[in-house]
């Protein structure tokens, strides 16, 4: 299904008896749409604009998600954020569904040819692109579903959504588990576009299948992490196929080959890396340096490389540890899962793999920093060699509390993140006139991201830092709607109108402040609300 057209397998989702054909041609391209301020106004000070589309173009509707915003908006005193809320929490829905069918159609099992695999594109499946891409990035689109997820074991609709997204998530890794972004499914009939770039990868891939191969091992700890979460919200095994065990089997292959060090350990010689890119570029932070292949690691860790960061930027060094503290939770937690299914011998795999991630990142990606003290790095090489510094994309340093790495009072966290909160600490903390925060490498050394304002809001327990934090972003969203990247001196001067992730990431802290520190939103005395607790 193309976005604007309202059917799924049949139903029509708006839930009005219209026939959805009628407004399709009409619907406005939302990277157009998002870029001009639509009423009515918030009756905030800001007068922000509601960003939602009509009703009739909206790709994916759920009636518990309408009720959520209303339950929530309704208790907001700050108008403007509760604005942002309403715009930001049904974005992904709105807006990024390009194809989804429940399963029950002859649609969600066609086959090409060549595909004989058993169960290949059986069930549900859902094709969720990151925004103003036509494509799917694993770690955005588990992102861009979190906040639903609470929702799934009460809601039929979303609880379809997720479980296709799940599916389509393991024909993706089975298919080219180096990759980070794929082109619309085969039998989703929506066409493939071309990202643009010159790149030689090894392994392999059929462009019209994968938009983007971007080794990055969040990516694969985000396909784990969509499994998890939707098991934990519904305790539904329907996602535990043999497509996906075969996913999981190919995940660990990778893991298995990343975790080799660049040359032997006995014969000391040199040992090509399973994976190679190179791209024709300008920028250095796009390809990999000594022919594709990454500077040299050593062995011994019990870590596993990773080419490329969230940012879809080139690591420096290839353990990158926040991805490496991501797969360590996410294997040990779906080894949990397999357990409770009698999957014994795969579960103790994953639980192995996992916990030997962990104790690689204690032993080897904490530092002792003169000022801060002990503190992890960004990147280690196994030699000795560290990156001291954070990016704002998630999984960050920042972030490891809430991938549950650690708690929020972990002292070598307390220090780093004390570290990386501040310019003296990272090269990449960036302040201005109009905005502050973590930015990257991938958008300029003046442009910080919200979704790092956002991430430090919820790993805080400090009332003000949390609400400086939401005034920060609320100030420079005058569109309604989460940047990527704000200019620190301009709050005209921004990075993409669309972007589902950060909208997810500004959703998800508005309900984690509810449940945790209710009187920042609602009023002193306020209650707690946690969504989907009382449905």
């Amino acid at each position: 299904m193309a976005y604007g057209s309202g059917v799924y397998d049949g139903q029509d989702v708006l839930g009005w008896g219209a026939d959805p054909n009628k407004y399709k041609a009409a619907c406005p391209d939302y990277r157009h749409y998002s870029m001009v301020p639509h009423r009515p106004l918030s009756s905030g000070p800001l007068s922000l604009p509601y960003q939602r589309p009509s009703p009739h173009c909206r790709s994916f509707s759920s009636p518990a998600v309408e009720k959520a915003i209303e339950d929530l908006i309704s208790q907001m005193k700050d108008k403007d954020l509760a604005r942002i809320f309403e715009n930001a929490f049904p974005n992904t829905l709105d807006t990024t569904v390009r194809w989804h069918v429940d399963g029950k159609s002859m649609k969600s099992r066609k086959r090409k040819a060549n595909d004989d695999d058993d169960g290949y594109w059986d069930g549900p499946q859902s094709f969720i692109v990151t925004g103003d891409i036509n494509a799917e990035w694993l770690r955005d689109s588990t992102n861009q579903l979190a906040q639903y997820q609470s929702l799934a074991k009460n809601d039929r609709k979303i609880e379809r959504l997720i479980l296709g997204a799940i599916n389509t998530q393991a024909e993706f890794v089975i298919e080219s588990p180096y990759c980070n972004a794929f082109q619309p499914p085969p039998p989703s009939e929506v066409a493939p576009s071309g990202n643009g770039q010159d790149d030689t990868v090894h392994p392999a891939y059929e462009p019209t299948r994968v938009f983007e191969c971007k080794y990055e091992i969040d990516s694969l700890a985000a396909f784990l992490a969509l499994g998890n979460q939707f098991y934990n919200s519904t305790g539904s095994k329907e996602f535990l196929h043999k497509r996906w065990y075969l996913a999981i089997e190919t995940l660990l292959a990778v893991l298995e080959e990343q975790a080799k060090p660049t040359f032997d350990p006995k014969t000391g010689g040199f040992e090509r890396n399973e994976y190679l890119f190179r791209r024709r570029t300008q920028a250095g932070t796009e390809t990999l340096n000594l022919g594709g292949i990454g500077n040299p690691l050593n062995g011994g860790t019990g870590l596993i490389r990773s080419a490329f960061r969230p940012s879809d930027d080139a690591t420096i060094l290839g353990y990158f540890i926040p991805g490496n503290a991501m797969m360590a939770v996410e294997l040990k937690r779906t080894a949990e899962i397999l357990k409770a299914v009698g999957k014994i011998e795969v579960a103790k795999n994953l639980q192995a793999r996992g916990k030997s991630i962990e104790k690689g990142i204690w032993e080897h990606g904490v530092v002792t920093h003169k000022r801060y003290g002990d503190v992890f790095a960004f990147e280690v090489d196994g030699y000795g060699s560290s990156i001291l510094m954070d990016d704002a994309n998630v999984p960050s340093l920042l972030a490891l509390p809430i991938l549950g790495f650690v708690k929020r009072d972990d002292k070598v966290y307390q220090n780093t993140r004390k570290m990386i909160l501040e310019q003296a600490g990272n090269p990449y903390y960036m302040e201005g006139r109009a905005f502050g925060g973590i930015g990257g490498p991938h958008v300029g050394l003046q442009h910080p991201w919200p979704m790092s304002r956002l991430v430090q809001a919820m790993t805080s327990d400090d009332d003000d830092e949390i609400t400086d934090a939401l005034h920060a972003v609320r100030n420079t969203s005058r569109l309604g709607l989460v940047h990527e990247t704000i200019h620190v001196d301009r709050v005209t001067d921004y990075s993409r109108s669309w972007f589902a992730w950060a909208n997810s990431v500004f959703a998800q802290t508005i309900l984690d402040v509810a449940a945790r520190k209710p009187h920042l939103l609602f009023g002193k005395e306020a209650e707690p609300y946690e969504m989907g607790k009382y449905d």
